[in-house]
Formats: structure tokens, C-alpha cells, sequence
């Protein structure tokens, strides 16, 4: 099986398409096309943390500098960090890569 998105394992609804799109609005990480593939994902599916604006424990973060302390908790950032072991991209360069 593929690596998985965060909207996957999440079950938020918020992807393009999703059940709760009309509720909630379509999640940015989503349709985040500048950091389509890092880590293997889909748009931003698995650099989540980098993208203002997405929806987790039930409301929507804001920004980066904002959000960044509690997703260096959740257990997707986590086992997104395990998983690409010495392959992760640090954040750094992620929003380097996404500010092109």
C-alpha cells in the first residue's frame, strides 16, 4: 500500500471532493501543488504542517509559526518523520520550496 495523505488518516472530509468540503471547506493541503510528492504524497498530504490554514483537533490553525508547536505533537507529523527516517525534509526547506 501507498504512503498514506494526512487527510487519509485523519478522515477529515476536508480533501477535494470530500464528504465535509460544503461544511468546512477544502482542506489547502489538499490542492497545495508546490510540495506535491515531499514525502511521497499527494499536493501537501504529507507535509501538512507547512500550509496555513489546515484544519486539526477541530478547528483550523493558522499559520506555520502559529501551528508548528502542536503538529510536532500529532501522530501523523510523527509517523510521517519515522517513516522517511533520513529521507525527511526538514521544514526549513519545505517552506523554502513552497515560497517559489
Amino acid at each position: 500500500m501507498g504512503k498514506k495523505n494526512c487527510w487519509q488518516v485523519k478522515k477529515c472530509g476536508r480533501e477535494a471532493g470530500g464528504a465535509k468540503v460544503k461544511e468546512l471547506g477544502t482542506c489547502p493541503a489538499s490542492v497545495e501543488r508546490k510540495l506535491h510528492g515531499t514525502h511521497g504524497g499527494d499536493c501537501a498530504g504529507r507535509a501538512c504542517w507547512i500550509v496555513a490554514g489546515t484544519y486539526c483537533g477541530g478547528k483550523e490553525q493558522g499559520t506555520f509559526a502559529q501551528k508548528f508547536h502542536n503538529c510536532e505533537t500529532c501522530d501523523f507529523y510523527v509517523s510521517v518523520k519515522q517513516e522517511e527516517g533520513l529521507q525527511f525534509k526538514m521544514s526549513t526547506l519545505l517552506i523554502a520550496k513552497f515560497r517559489t
